[in-house]
């Protein structure tokens, strides 16, 4: 069962990881994954964002609630000075 205090910590986590840069994997169903690295940009009371770069110097930004991490749907690495920590 999803607890509320699990929720707020893992808020409380990415929250200290904005301008860091990310290693983000989001599930897809049927064995679809997609993996890419951005910057977490900002927090909000039940999302965040994520700002990815291509090589066509386009920007997205993709938002993700909290939920979808502690459901593992999203699974976030943050690298940080060359060491990769998970916030889960």
């Amino acid at each position: 069962m999803i607890d509320k205090g699990d929720l707020f910590q893992i808020k409380k986590d990415i929250e200290t990881c904005i301008g860091e840069k990310v290693q983000l994997k989001a599930n897809r169903g049927r064995k679809k994954a997609i993996i890419r690295e951005g910057v977490v940009e900002n927090t909000y009371p039940s999302i965040f964002v994520v700002k990815f770069e291509n090589d066509y110097d386009t920007t997205r930004r993709v938002s993700y609630s909290y939920t979808d991490v502690l459901t593992k749907a999203v699974e976030l690495v943050v690298c940080k000075d060359n060491k990769r920590i998970q916030v889960s």
